[in-house]
């Protein structure tokens, strides 16, 4: 089976792809270096330093917006390409790492760090052609490295298939998806250097691993679908011209054909551009390889969805649902009959059938009607599976394909489970589950029969039976009964000095669902806490939840955070001393601007990669597909006043204490542009009162997220250090 999937979320924009199992698959000038005000902070091992901030300089820059004067007097930083801006970034992360390294117990941090992650990681296998196919990573390499087996001999000694970490000497090229003809013969792959959204395509023949044809450059928000061995359809925009390839925007997304043998000049638009503007458009070819699915949006909620027919010469493509306001994705079909998905006359999604003749809204046929609870359907070996969110947890139902309930998947607990698809003719498959103390584990899972049988299990160096994650329920400023996730060590005192990480999303129906992290077992097990609420703007309970938290509802993904704090701290886990906040790409916002809405609320903000120039944010890359759920400046009066007062960089005030900030970012993020960040942190510096040290970290290398393992360390690392030090805990004594 194949699905189209739109993620609408900025964290991770792929708006395409092919198979869900597949995807297991550099500081200022003289005067900048001036001291501004001198900062005073008292250290873990009760040392004093002292912090000079780099003066940052400000520009008479003014713009109107409705006839209100707004001054942007750090415009400068937005130019990624100047040498000013360099120069910036470098006295900035001089300050941020002096302070880092003088913290006495960081490499302690990153030592134990190391310990919990050096394990060994398996992906979930998939088949393709005469092989079995799987991600492994031995502990602490950067990159995973892709394994097979034959099919014919599954018990043979697993051979290196791709090794990603050849790609580069310093670990910053990473593989971004496989994508297998049919019959497995050929793979064309995904690569991102720099942590980049742009990727290249290279094409080998899976059998000997030699490159076929050219490498396809200049390719971004793209998945790969094959149409037999001949060519494959991929999406890009055009290339940026006199501007920054990282920060100018891109608007008029396109769906093209690549013929094996023929150079990238002569690829064939398929379908966008000028002609089909919009901002996101992926496509795909079935699995019988009849008909090209093609998804077409102008945010990133909501979608056009397109069939054509490839077996007909020059057909047109036919249009399924034309709403960009609702979402409708393809799940499968057999022969001319249709699967979609669709949250059309229901928030919380349908299954539905139709002819591929007559595909509209109005030709539909109910098949697994909505519930109470968010459905995400797939299929594979001639079954539909359904998977529910309620209360945020995994509900896996299996269905024949005329809708008959079968089953309830039984799942091992509590958590969250992914993979459920497969090929029409398989007779199994393999899916992980895992939880916020349960490290991922593998299960095959027999579809005659319903049997989980567990495949591989991992082996880390923690004890699960030390921890507990419990659920609970609490209300928001207007009423609303938010859940939210809370794991500790077993018998933790609650007396409200526990350190505490609330971490949070809030946004473009997005769900966090409990998912393990070993690098979190370092906060756990030296007496952290960890809580993670599913505000309203995220995916858990459906549109209506995601639409709660849009443009002139965004204030309720704020109360919502804001009320899970005070929840925290009125039964004691923790208290406003001993607690940080953090989110990245929307959550970092939702940091950014509850940290200005109550400066008091924490000791530490975390805003990562955040969204922090409410009022411009739609003027670089595709921000202006997140419009949606934002609204933009320029859309009328009322919005433009909505989105200035809680702008993070517009809604700081002169003489506030702020919580202790490390502001982190990437110079290589390309979706939600660094000057964001920049911006923010140096608005911040310049208006911040007291002894909480205000940084920026901004990681060379990156984007919108970290690329490689050693990355992944440095910066946890660094985090968890920043937190205890301004807490005043030294976990390791």
């Amino acid at each position: 089976m194949k699905n189209l999937i739109w993620i609408s979320f900025i964290c991770i924009p792929l708006l395409f792809a092919c198979k869900a199992k597949q995807g297991v698959v550099e500081a200022t000038k003289d005067a900048m270096l001036e001291k501004n005000d001198d900062l005073m902070t008292k250290s873990g091992d009760n040392m004093l330093t002292e912090i000079s901030y780099p003066a940052t300089k400000k520009m008479d820059h003014v713009d109107t917006y409705h006839g209100v004067d707004v001054t942007d007097p750090y415009r400068w930083l937005e130019d990624d390409r100047s040498e000013e801006t360099a120069q910036w970034v470098q006295a900035q992360n001089k300050v941020t790492f002096g302070f880092l390294d003088k913290i006495a117990f960081r490499e302690n941090i990153k030592g134990r760090l190391k310990e919990l992650m050096d394990y060994e990681r398996i992906s979930a296998p998939f088949k393709e052609g005469k092989y079995e196919y799987f991600y492994k990573n031995d502990g602490l390499q950067d990159h995973s490295v892709v394994y097979r087996t034959p099919v014919d001999n599954p018990d043979a000694e697993p051979s290196v298939f791709m090794d990603p970490n050849t790609f580069s000497e310093d670990g910053t090229t990473g593989l971004r998806g496989m994508f297998f003809t049919e019959d497995g013969s050929m793979l064309g792959y995904m690569i991102t250097e720099g942590g980049s959204d742009w990727r290249k395509i290279i094409v080998i023949d899976a059998e000997d691993k030699k490159m076929i044809g050219d490498t396809i450059r200049d390719v971004k928000f793209s998945g790969l679908s094959w149409k037999g061995n001949e060519g494959f359809y991929y999406s890009s925009y055009d290339k940026v011209k006199d501007a920054s390839a990282l920060s100018a925007k891109t608007q008029l997304h396109k769906l093209y054909y690549h013929k094996m043998g023929t150079p990238q000049s002569e690829d064939k638009l398929i379908f966008g551009g000028e002609q089909q503007p919009n901002r996101y458009i992926g496509g795909f070819v079935t699995e019988d390889q009849n008909y090209l699915v093609v998804s077409a949006a102008q945010n990133t909620s909501g979608n056009q969805l397109y069939i054509k027919d490839l077996r007909v010469p020059k057909s047109d493509f036919v249009l399924v649902e034309d709403d960009y306001f609702s979402r409708t994705n393809y799940v499968d079909n057999i022969g001319s009959k249709f699967y979609f998905q669709t949250n059309v006359g229901a928030p919380n999604y349908r299954v539905v059938t139709a002819d591929a003749s007559a595909p509209s809204q109005k030709s539909w046929t109910d098949l697994i009607p909505e519930t109470e609870n968010v459905l995400s359907a797939n299929t594979g070996g001639g079954k539909i599976f359904a998977s529910y969110l309620v209360d945020a947890k995994t509900q896996v139902m299996q269905y024949d394909m005329n809708g008959s309930l079968e089953r309830t998947v039984e799942l091992p607990g509590i958590g969250s489970a992914n993979g459920f698809g497969a090929k029409r003719d398989d007779k199994d498959f393999y899916y992980s589950f895992t939880s916020f103390v349960y490290p991922s584990t593998i299960f095959k899972y027999d579809i005659e029969s319903g049997k989980s049988t567990l495949y591989r299990k991992t082996d880390i160096d923690f004890d699960p039976d030390m921890f507990e994650t419990k659920q609970v329920f609490y209300t928001s400023k207007d009423g609303t009964k938010v859940p939210m996730f809370i794991t500790h060590k077993k018998g933790l005192e609650l007396n409200g000095k526990n350190p505490t990480y609330l971490y949070a999303y809030g946004g473009f129906n997005v769900s966090l669902t409990p998912r393990f992290s070993a690098s979190r077992l370092v906060w756990l097990e030296n007496g952290g806490i960890y809580a993670q609420p599913n505000l309203r703007g995220g995916g858990e309970y459906g549109e209506k939840w995601h639409l709660a938290g849009t443009k002139m509802n965004k204030q309720n993904v704020f109360d919502d955070f804001i009320a899970a704090a005070d929840y925290l701290k009125d039964n004691n886990y923790t208290s406003s001393d001993y607690l940080a906040i953090a989110g990245g790409s929307n959550g970092g916002l939702l940091v950014g601007a509850t940290m200005c809405q109550a400066p008091d609320i924490a000791k530490v903000a975390l805003p990562a990669v955040g969204v922090m120039d409410m009022l411009r944010y739609h003027k670089f890359t595709a921000g202006a597909g997140w419009a949606a759920d934002y609204g933009t400046a320029d859309d009328s009066p009322e919005m433009f006043e909505y989105l200035r007062n809680y702008s993070p960089v517009h809604a700081l005030k002169k003489g506030v204490h702020y919580p202790a900030t490390m502001v982190t970012t990437g110079d290589h993020d390309d979706r939600v542009v660094p000057a964001h960040s920049f911006k923010f942190a140096a608005t911040l510096q310049e208006m911040h009162a007291g002894e909480n040290p205000v940084l920026i970290r901004i990681q060379t290398k990156a984007g919108h997220g970290s690329v490689s393992t050693t990355q992944v360390i440095d910066l946890q690392s660094d985090i968890y250090a920043f937190c205890w030090e301004n807490m005043g805990v030294n976990p390791f004594k």
